[in-house]
């Protein structure tokens, strides 16, 4: 059988800390009954309608917007980027810890991510989904959206390779393609185990479809793990040149506010910053729910309030950073941005941004605030509104006063801005919670692997 079957460990990376007492089959037992049981948490059902009422407010919202059009949004002359390019950049650096846990902390033989790296890569797909509507939505005539690829036609009417929407097709789509496969190559083994374990007909053939006839030989496991690690070394650069492409959507204007050579890795280790965010908003909640304590341990809560506090601190220089070349270059534009960015219509976000991104994470230099679960899930929740709150900074306070005063103007968004950021939170819910219900939270294959190799050391 396939939860029978063992992967080979290699690497020393620091192993969790569980409750001894597990072995193969226990932890097999405990994480395969969360799908395959046919009692689920109560929690589960409130949730699941929360977040189907909202995806039922995304609906709604993009019905309305095809019907009457992009005008029911708050953007204006010069504001032609509002709310829909916000979310995106906000919901593509959500997406970016997934892929920086599964594949990078793998590539550097870090074993703590095993309990966490799968609903993190869940997240980078869901996430992705999610950001991905908005530039379709933002075009205006989103049924012609394909023509941002090079597709045969007989027009020639051909992509406009110097606008940054379409490298940001190329660049989203492969990212979307490489962590897919990623995430479903990793299941593959407890596709097997639930196949195995499972007793309704209909589920045993659903997850034997998806398990691909995997049986667990030595064969399976080689093929594995050449193909896991390959897609992990494609992965991680992605990591990196995704959100890079991203940021040129700015620093290639000649904008105040988006000028500036330091957008890439600001915004890389911005992404990192709030993706690792959102992974602590959603592991304290199903740590809980599913009384996975034994497997996220208060070691793995740690480990990612400390990356969550080195990455904010390159943020918080970013910003440092930003306010000191607008000082020191003696640019009226950039200062003129600078000071209305502080005290202007739009500064109070501003300064939410700095409470949340800068004064917010340095309780995590304290290690009883990083092992104090209620206070770390508040700290990541603040975070994550920081964040959303630095994209609106970056592309309405910059736009709405260019270099023409005749052409200022304030940005309010409407009801249908607010009503599609709500649905898209609803979208990315109702998938995370339709995740837990039918796939593994955590990698039994991987589980498995680290207490087979206590096990060793155990009896060595």
């Amino acid at each position: 059988m396939a939860d029978e079957t063992i992967p080979r460990v290699s690497g020393e990376g620091a192993a969790p800390v569980l409750v001894p007492g597990y072995t193969l089959r226990t932890v097999t037992d405990k994480i395969s009954s969360i799908v395959i049981a046919r009692k689920i948490p109560w929690t589960w059902w409130p949730g699941f309608g929360l977040s189907a009422l909202a995806l039922g407010v995304l609906v709604v919202s993009v019905a309305a917007l095809f019907y009457w059009g992009v005008g029911i949004w708050g953007i204006n002359r010069p504001v032609m980027w509002g709310f829909a390019i916000t979310n995106f950049v906000w919901w593509i650096g959500i997406g970016h810890a997934g892929t920086l846990i599964s594949a990078f902390l793998l590539l550097m033989r870090q074993q703590w991510r095993t309990s966490i790296n799968r609903f993190a890569e869940a997240m980078t797909i869901f996430a992705v989904i999610c950001a991905g509507l908005f530039p379709l939505l933002h075009l205006g005539r989103p049924q012609f959206f394909y023509w941002l690829f090079p597709y045969p036609s007989v027009y020639n009417v051909w992509p406009q390779f110097r606008s940054p929407l379409v490298w940001d097709v190329f660049a989203v789509s492969t990212y979307f393609t490489v962590s897919l496969l990623f995430w479903y190559v990793g299941l593959i083994p407890d596709f097997a185990t639930l196949r195995d374990r499972a007793t309704r007909r209909w589920v045993k053939a659903a997850y034997g479809v998806l398990s691909m006839g995997w049986r667990g030989s030595a064969s399976h496991w080689k093929r594995f793990e050449t193909a896991y690690l390959l897609l992990a070394g494609l992965a991680t650069p992605l990591v990196i040149s995704v959100h890079t492409v991203v940021s040129f959507d700015f620093s290639i204007s000649l904008l105040p506010g988006w000028h500036s050579t330091i957008f890439p890795p600001y915004f890389v280790a911005g992404a990192i910053f709030s993706g690792f965010a959102m992974v602590i908003t959603l592991t304290i909640p199903i740590r809980a729910a599913f009384k996975l304590h034994d497997f996220v341990t208060e070691r793995h809560l740690d480990n990612m309030a400390k990356l969550l506090l080195t990455t904010g601190l390159i943020v918080a220089y970013g910003y440092l950073s930003e306010t000191f070349m607008a000082w020191w270059g003696a640019d009226p534009y950039e200062s003129s941005m600078m000071k209305d960015r502080l005290q202007g219509i739009y500064g109070p976000v501003y300064w939410v941004v700095l409470a949340c991104n800068v004064g917010v994470p340095q309780v995590l230099w304290f290690a009883g605030a990083r092992k104090n679960v209620p206070l770390l899930f508040v700290v990541a929740l603040l975070i994550n509104v920081g964040m959303w709150a630095e994209r609106f900074v970056i592309v309405v306070q910059s736009l709405h006063r260019d270099f023409l005063p005749a052409a200022w103007h304030l940005y309010t968004p409407t009801f249908w801005d607010w009503a599609t950021l709500v649905g898209s939170l609803g979208l990315f819910s109702t998938l995370m919670f339709l995740f837990v219900r039918f796939l593994p939270v955590i990698s039994m294959s991987e589980m498995r692997a680290l207490v087979h190799q206590r096990q060793g050391k155990a009896d060595a």
